[in-house]
């Protein structure tokens, strides 16, 4: 790890650059040749960019396309969707720093940049040359709005976050997604499960988020006697979570083990994947197998599928409104539609959202998107489907 010495070294270079590229007039760009989307957002909301990169290759077919983020996402980025590079960023490793310094100076700078969330990475876009910078508007502190060139108002109506990203390559619009369009990344050999399977992803950033272990249970049992070997799956960090459901290994399990080009593999093979909503419901968007998605704090209309996503198979599972999801800050702009919850295990002691996903919603979730699974074997229960929430 860089010492704090190195790290402000860092920091004061950043902003030197900034500034030296800030002198002298700008203006938008009319057809960039050289564009850079500027971030270091988590796995799921990196995800979310597709439509962005799909609608900026529509509108500039030619141009040299170039998102910066966290360096273990950029072996997602392999197979060049869209024909989109992705460069490593990480603020706490100088060697990234040091190589987009290379690339800009190879570039000459970019033509245009975007900011989608956090607008102080502005900062970042300018200290590569770039010559016109656009971001969503309001956020704090005020600063980095002044950081920009162009600010781009949030919509007043609920909208999914991936087509928010979007609208910062507006007027084009980015079509509908197609699994064609993000080739899946080269991965290290793994064990992979024989015959047909289900992908049971039991981990969350929160444990908000989590549901409960019987639910779990009951669901790898359902599948099970569907046809479907179950097979659990969580991040490094989630493995007490996966042990309080199947201690004793009574299915077969990744519990954190692998990487996210294998995890995708292993997504691609399976015939379902369940989840809580974390940014492996995102990769089983992209990598397109049949999805339910869990939803408790966060809210299925700001992360579901949306527009770019609406023919993907996916369900969202969970209330469209639930009383305490009553917070409406989304990266720090105050949005009235948005409804989320933010609150952290010490404010929250006891998740009744996820309390409120309950089995037979999730078995009929499933059946909507694998009909060959439903009849007697799943649940009729005339309440589950009124918890379903399948965007249009």
């Amino acid at each position: 790890m860089p010492s704090p010495s190195s790290r402000a070294k860092g920091r004061l270079g950043l902003l030197a650059r900034a500034l030296a590229h800030s002198l002298g007039p700008r203006r938008a760009p009319g057809a960039p040749a050289t564009i850079l989307v500027a971030h270091r957002l988590l796995l799921g909301d990196t995800l979310m960019l597709a439509p962005l990169f799909a609608a900026l290759r529509r509108q500039h077919p030619a141009a040299d396309i170039v998102t910066t983020c966290a360096p273990a996402l950029v072996p997602l980025f392999a197979g060049r969707p869209y024909g989109v590079r992705a460069l490593a960023f990480d603020p706490r490793q100088p060697e990234t720093l040091a190589a987009l310094y290379a690339e800009a100076r190879r570039l000459g700078g970019f033509d245009l940049a975007l900011v989608p969330g956090d607008n102080r990475h502005a900062l970042l876009a300018r200290a590569l040359g770039s010559r016109w910078i656009a971001a969503l508007a309001a956020d704090r502190p005020a600063w980095k709005n002044a950081l920009c060139d162009e600010l781009r108002p949030w919509p007043a109506v609920p909208t999914a976050l991936a087509d928010i990203f979007a609208s910062l390559a507006a007027p084009a619009a980015p079509g509908r997604y197609a699994p064609a369009d993000w080739p899946a990344p080269p991965a290290a050999p793994f064990q992979r499960p024989a015959g047909p399977y289900a992908v049971l992803h039991v981990g969350a950033g929160s444990p908000l988020r989590h549901w409960a272990p019987a639910h779990w249970q009951a669901l790898a049992e359902h599948l099970e006697a569907c046809g479907l070997q179950p097979v659990w799956s969580c991040g490094p960090g989630e493995t007490a979570a996966l042990a309080g459901i199947d201690a004793v290994g009574r299915y077969p399990a990744f519990p954190g083990t692998l990487d996210l080009a294998q995890l995708w593999q292993l997504l691609a093979g399976a015939r379902l994947l369940v989840c809580p909503d974390t940014g492996v419901a995102h990769l089983g968007k992209v990598v397109g197998v049949p999805t339910v998605c869990l939803f408790g704090p966060g809210s299925p209309a700001l992360f579901g599928a949306g527009s770019f996503w609406s023919e993907a198979p996916f369900a969202a599972v969970g209330e469209a409104h639930f009383p305490c999801r009553d917070q409406h800050t989304l990266f720090k702009r105050v949005l009235p539609w948005v409804e989320r919850c933010q609150r952290s295990p010490r404010e929250c002691q006891r998740a009744r959202c996820m309390e409120a996903v309950s089995l037979p919603a999730v078995q009929a979730a499933i059946a909507s998107l694998l009909p060959e699974l439903a009849g007697d074997r799943l649940s009729s229960d005339p309440d589950a489907a009124s918890t379903v929430h399948v965007p249009s």
